[in-house]
C-alpha cells in the first residue's frame, strides 16, 4: 500500500529532497503508510527513512533529518490521503435512508470511518474494520474513539443494523478498552427494540468498561415522512420519554456513587419532548457528549445569563427575531426574560419554525430547510436582523439542507441573516447587534 503525492510545499522539506506530485511514498521507517494516520504518526520522527517510488516505477530510499516540529509538506488528492471508508449498515433507524430524493449527492452518503473518529469526533459502528485495524488504534494511541453501539445484544444488534457481522464486531469495544483507549458511547433508542430491559443491559455492559467508557449518550430514533417502505418504527410519546429520562438518571446515579462521575446521560431531546426542566450544568460534568445533544441547552442557557449578568444594560432600541425549532423555542423565549430586564427597550421575537420538509414530528433546529424558514417567516415582523443556528447550515456555513443559501433567505425576507453558534455570549452579541 502507499500514498500519492499530488504536491508539495514550496520550498519544503519534500520538495527539497526531490519528492514531486506523483511519487508514491511506500513506508517511513519501515512502516507502511497507507494513510493519513499513518502518515502523520510516522512523520513526527527527527530521522525519516522513506521508501518512494517514482511516477515512473523506480524506487528509491530518501533519509531526512528534520526539526522536532518541521513537516515534510506533502499534500494528497484527498485529506485522508486515501478513500473514505462508507457504511456497511442498513440500520432500521438510519436518518439518510429517510431523505427524500433529490438533495444534493453529499447529503446519501453514509460515513463509518474511524480516521474521521479520532480526527473530527465522528461516530464508528466498528463493523467496517479488521483486527489489524484495532491493532494499529492501540498501537498509535488513537483516543478517544466515539462508538455507536445502539446495543450490546448481539443477535439484537444484527437485527438493529441489518448486517450479520454487527454483533461480533462488538468484541472490539472490549479490545480498545483493554488496551487503554477511551470510549465515548452513542445509543439510538427505538420504542420496543433496545429500550427497558435491553438498554439496561446496555448500559450495564458498558460500565463494565469504565474508566475506558468515558460517556454514554442515548438519543431518540428521529423519524421522517419520508420512510417509505421502511421498518415500521414508532417515536417515544411524552410519557415514555419521562420514563426514559428516569431510567437513565437512576444509572446514572449509579455510576456517580461507583465512578465518581455520571458517564450516561438522556440527549436534551427526551427533556424537551417529556416537557422536563433541562437538568443544570453540574448535572453535565465537562460536557463530554455535546455533539450528541447532551447539555447543549443547558450550557446555552449558563452562558446566556452569565453573558447577561455581566452587562450594564442600556435604554437602547433594539429589534432581532430569533427562527429556531419547534422544541427548543419555548425554552429561548424564557430565556430572553432576564435579558429584556436590562435592555427594557428592545424588540426581541422568537418565530418556532414546524418542519414540513422532514416532517413535524421532526423539531430540532438542525434540521430546518431554507424553504421552511421562508415560507413561514414571509411577513413577519423580523426587526434589524434575523438570528439562526449554525447548526442549520453545511460545514461552510452558507447552506442548508434543501440547498437555499443564507443568502437566499436574506433576499426572500429583506432583512440581514446572521448566524450564531451554540454560544450563549455570541447570542447576546447577535440580539444587540454587535
Amino acid at each position: 500500500m502507499s500514498v500519492t503525492v499530488s504536491s508539495t510545499q514550496r520550498g519544503g522539506l519534500a520538495q527539497r529532497h526531490g519528492i514531486e506530485a506523483g511519487d508514491k511514498i511506500i513506508a517511513i521507517n519501515g512502516n507502511e503508510i497507507n494513510d493519513i494516520l499513518d502518515y502523520r504518526f510516522y512523520e513526527t520522527d527527527r530521522r525519516l527513512n522513506i521508501i518512494l517510488e517514482k511516477s515512473g516505477g523506480d524506487r528509491r530510499e530518501i533519509v531526512i533529518r528534520k526539526g522536532q516540529y518541521d513537516s515534510l509538506g506533502v499534500e494528497c488528492g484527498t485529506y485522508l490521503m486515501d478513500k473514505q471508508h462508507s457504511c456497511r449498515n442498513k440500520c432500521v433507524f438510519c436518518f439518510i435512508d429517510q431523505l427524500p430524493k433529490g438533495m444534493r449527492q453529499s447529503l446519501y452518503f453514509k460515513d463509518d470511518d474511524d480516521r474521521l473518529s479520532f480526527l473530527f469526533g465522528n461516530y464508528i459502528t466498528l463493523t467496517n474494520i479488521d483486527e489489524r485495524e484495532i491493532e494499529r488504534i492501540i498501537k498509535m494511541r488513537i483516543s478517544p474513539v466515539n462508538i455507536s453501539v445502539h446495543t450490546t445484544n448481539p443477535e439484537l444488534r444484527v437485527r438493529m443494523m441489518k448486517n450479520p457481522h454487527a454483533g461480533e464486531a462488538l468484541r472490539f469495544i472490549r479490545q480498545l478498552a483493554d488496551g487503554g483507549i477511551s470510549l465515548n458511547c452513542q445509543i439510538v433508542l427505538c420504542p420496543e427494540w433496545n429500550d427497558g430491559e435491553e438498554l439496561d443491559r446496555t448500559l450495564r455492559d458498558l460500565t463494565e468498561l469504565c474508566p475506558a467508557v468515558q460517556s454514554i449518550a442515548v438519543v431518540p430514533v428521529g423519524l421522517t415522512k419520508h420512510r417509505g417502505n421502511l421498518e415500521k418504527l414508532r417515536m417515544f410519546s411524552p410519557d415514555e420519554c419521562g420514563e426514559v429520562i428516569d431510567q437513565i438518571e437512576k444509572f446514572g446515579d449509579i455510576c456517580v456513587s461507583k465512578f465518581g462521575s455520571r458517564i450516561v446521560y438522556p440527549s436534551d431531546e427526551f427533556y424537551l419532548n417529556a416537557g422536563r426542566e433541562i437538568r443544570g450544568e453540574d448535572f453535565y460534568e465537562d460536557y463530554a457528549q455535546l455533539e450528541n445533544g447532551v447539555g447543549m441547552v443547558s450550557l446555552l442557557k449558563s452562558e446566556f445569563l452569565s453573558a447577561v449578568e455581566e452587562e450594564q444594560g442600556d435604554d437602547g432600541h433594539y429589534s432581532a427575531s430569533i427562527a429556531c425549532g419547534t422544541s427548543i423555542a419555548p425554552i429561548i423565549k424564557k430565556l430572553l426574560d432576564p435579558a429584556r430586564k436590562k435592555w427594557h427597550n428592545a424588540n426581541w421575537k422568537v418565530y418556532p419554525i414546524v418542519n414540513h420538509f422532514f416532517g413535524e414530528k421532526i423539531t430540532v433546529s438542525g434540521l430546518i430547510t431554507g424553504h421552511d424558514l421562508t415560507e413561514q417567516l414571509r411577513g413577519a415582523e423580523l426587526g434589524e436582523r434575523l438570528l439562526i443556528s449554525s447548526s442549520m447550515l453545511d460545514s461552510t456555513g452558507t447552506v442548508f439542507l434543501d440547498d437555499f443559501t443564507a443568502d437566499d433567505v436574506e433576499k426572500a425576507l429583506s432583512v440581514p441573516v446572521r448566524v450564531v453558534s451554540s454560544d450563549g455570549y455570541e447570542l447576546l452579541d447577535a440580539l444587540l447587534g454587535r
